[in-house]
């Protein structure tokens, strides 16, 4: 069982339990093991999601809007996004025993999947998992009355596959504590990628496309890790491994 718990002792009256997937358990002061957990799960999340290299993105689906609809459009898609992985990272316990889901099953397929989506963007490449392959700007548009807000920002770009799986995977053993810190750092994210598409065009000047290539790359490469480390939780949990 991983997430955050209190625990009173003796020695340390108030201290901060967290169990990282393995059989030992750290024991840190509060403060430390909420900013660590916070700050995993909001690097997890940016990773994956990352608005910068989704930005161009936005800004081809809302070209030739005003500043106002575009700006409609961002607030919308990201609140959605957030009802999205709200939703999953709530009712993930329920999701698994409503299907007969097997946590360990599912960081494995679910690590796997952040895995692929980790490796494309190390290329250089979208993942038409984020990015589907028949969804050029044009198509989007026509299908969606020029309102991309939902389809394809919200879904599949900014809540993805990628992203409701680390969601789960990040709250499906915790407590109410572990959660809402999950849900906290979610929605810092959605706040951050708001300001970047509204202030898209400016930021990819400021940085210039090449910038852009070398984040995504860099992200690319700590998504995979993300979605090795999935992998390998499930399979010793699975074959009940022991070791670090």
């Amino acid at each position: 069982m991983s997430g955050f718990f209190l625990v009173t002792t003796a020695e340390k009256p108030l201290t901060a339990c967290y169990h990282n997937g393995s059989d030992r358990y750290g024991y840190k002061p509060l403060m430390e093991a909420l900013f660590l957990h916070f700050a995993t799960a909001f690097m997890a999340f940016f990773a994956i999601m990352n608005p910068i290299a989704n930005t161009p993105v936005f800004l081809g689906l809302t070209e030739g809007m005003s500043s106002q609809h575009r700006v409609d459009i961002a607030r919308r898609a990201v609140i959605q996004a957030f009802i999205i992985v709200l939703a999953f990272a709530v009712a993930g316990k329920m999701i698994f025993g409503l299907f007969g889901l097997n946590m360990d099953a599912f960081r494995i397929t679910g690590g796997c999947l952040v895995f692929l989506i980790g490796i494309n963007m190390l290329q250089g490449k979208h993942s038409r998992m984020h990015h589907p392959h028949s969804l050029d700007a044009s198509l989007a548009s026509d299908n969606s009355d020029d309102d991309p807000a939902t389809f394809p920002l919200a879904m599949p770009m900014l809540a993805g596959p990628g992203t409701i799986t680390t969601a789960m995977n990040l709250s499906a053993d915790g407590g109410l504590g572990n959660i809402s810190f999950i849900i906290l750092a979610f929605a810092l994210l959605c706040v951050i990628t708001y300001l970047v598409f509204i202030f898209g065009e400016r930021f990819i000047r400021y940085i210039g496309r090449s910038a852009m290539g070398v984040i995504t790359r860099l992200m690319g490469l700590i998504v995979a890790v993300i979605g090795t480390g999935m992998v390998i939780a499930g399979i010793k949990n699975a074959f009940a491994l022991g070791g670090s």
